[in-house]
C-alpha cells in the first residue's frame, strides 16, 4: 500500500488559470488581458507595463535576482503573484503595498534568508502562501500577524531550527501547514498555538528528537499527521488523545522502540504508518499490540513493520505476534 505525503507547491497549482495566461511582458496584448506570464531563462529583469486590471502574473524560471520596489505600483486589482524558481536573494518592504487584494504568492524555490518585518502588513486578504525552498533560517511573527485569512503555509525546505512561540497564533484559518524538511529539533505546545482549524500538518524530514506532551493542544482539527523520517525515540503516552478528528498518522522511519496508543475515540477512522522503525518486540509493546488487533487498524507499509529485538522475534510482522508471545522486559 502506498500513499501520497501532500504537498504545498502553489506553482500554477492554485489555479488554472496560468494555463491560459499571455505572454509578457505585455506589449501587444488584447486590452481586455488580465493574465501573463513569463518563464524565459534570459529574463534578468521583472517586467514592466501590466495594465492596471491584471489579475495574474506569473514570472517563474528566469534568472531575476532582484525586484523594485514599485514592480507592482499600479497593479491594485492583482490576485495572484507566481515568483517561483527565480534567483530572488531578498524584497523590498514596500513590495505589497499597492496590492490589498492579492490572494495568493508563490516563491519557492528563491535564495531568500531574509523578509522584512512588515512586508505582509498591506496583504490582509492573503490565502496561500508558499515560501519553500528558500534559505530562511529564522522566522519573524511579524510577517503572519496581519494574515488572518491564510490558509496555506508552505514553509518546506528551508534552514529553520526552531520556531518561535506563538508564531502563527493568529492564523486560526489556515488548513495547511507544510515544515518538512527542515532542522527543527524539538515541538512545543507554543508552536501550534491558535491553529485553530489546522488539519494537515506536515514536520517530515527535520531532526525532530522530541515533541513535549500537550505539544497539539493548539490543533485540536488535526486530521492528517506526517511525521515520518525524524528521530524521534519515544512519544508522550497522551500526544494524540486530543486529536479527535485524526485520520492519518505517519511515525515511519523514526527511532521508535515502543509506542503506548491513546487513540481510541478516533481509531474507527485512523491509519497508520509505523514502518522503518526498530521496535522492541517485549512487554512494552503489548497495549500497542492489543490495540491493533482488536480494533483492526489498517498499517501502510505492515510488511516493513516488524520487531528488531529480541533476536528470536527480529524480523517477525508486529501484526502477527498475539500478547502473550512478546519478550519479557
Amino acid at each position: 500500500m502506498a500513499y501520497l505525503v501532500p504537498v504545498f507547491s502553489l506553482a500554477c497549482v492554485m489555479t488554472l488559470s496560468c494555463l491560459h495566461a499571455s505572454l509578457c511582458p505585455p506589449l501587444l496584448t488584447p486590452s481586455n488581458a488580465t493574465e501573463f506570464s513569463c518563464s524565459s531563462p534570459s529574463l534578468q529583469e521583472f517586467p514592466t507595463g501590466f495594465p492596471a486590471e491584471t489579475l495574474l502574473i506569473s514570472v517563474e524560471f528566469t534568472n531575476i535576482s532582484r525586484i523594485s520596489a514599485e514592480a507592482l505600483k499600479g497593479l491594485g486589482k492583482l490576485q495572484e503573484l507566481h515568483l517561483s524558481n527565480n534567483k530572488l536573494r531578498s524584497l523590498p518592504d514596500s513590495l505589497f503595498r499597492d496590492v490589498p487584494d492579492l490572494a495568493a504568492l508563490d516563491l519557492t524555490n528563491n535564495f531568500l534568508e531574509d523578509l522584512p518585518p512588515g512586508i505582509f502588513r498591506n496583504t490582509s486578504a492573503l490565502k496561500q502562501l508558499a515560501l519553500g525552498e528558500n534559505q530562511l533560517a529564522t522566522l519573524r511573527p511579524s510577517w503572519f500577524h496581519p494574515l488572518r485569512q491564510l490558509s496555506i503555509l508552505d514553509l518546506s525546505h528551508n534552514l529553520l531550527k526552531d520556531v518561535p512561540p506563538f508564531c502563527f497564533s493568529g492564523l486560526e484559518n489556515v488548513t495547511k501547514l507544510d515544515l518538512s524538511f527542515n532542522f527543527l529539533h524539538t515541538l512545543t505546545p507554543q508552536i501550534l498555538e491558535g491553529l485553530l482549524h489546522l488539519e494537515n500538518l506536515n514536520l517530515e524530514g527535520n531532526q525532530l528528537s522530541s515533541i513535549m506532551d500537550a505539544a497539539f493542544r493548539g490543533a485540536p482539527s488535526l486530521k492528517f499527521l506526517f511525521l515520518q523520517n525524524n528521530t524521534l525515540t519515544g512519544l508522550p503516552p497522551g500526544l494524540f488523545e486530543p486529536l479527535n478528528h485524526l485520520t492519518m498518522l505517519d511515525v515511519s522511519h523514526n527511532k521508535l522502540t515502543s509506542l503506548t496508543p491513546k487513540l481510541s475515540r478516533q481509531a474507527t477512522t485512523l491509519s497508520l504508518d509505523l514502518s522503518g522503525n526498530p521496535w522492541a518486540c517485549d512487554c512494552h509493546m503489548s497495549p500497542l499490540v492489543t490495540w491493533l488487533k482488536q480494533l483492526s487498524i489498517p498499517l501502510w507499509a505492515e510488511a516493513q513493520t516488524v520487531c528488531a529485538s529480541p533476536k528470536d522475534l527480529e524480523g517477525q510482522l508486529l501484526t502477527s505476534l498475539a500478547p502473550g508471545k512478546l519478550g519479557s522486559c
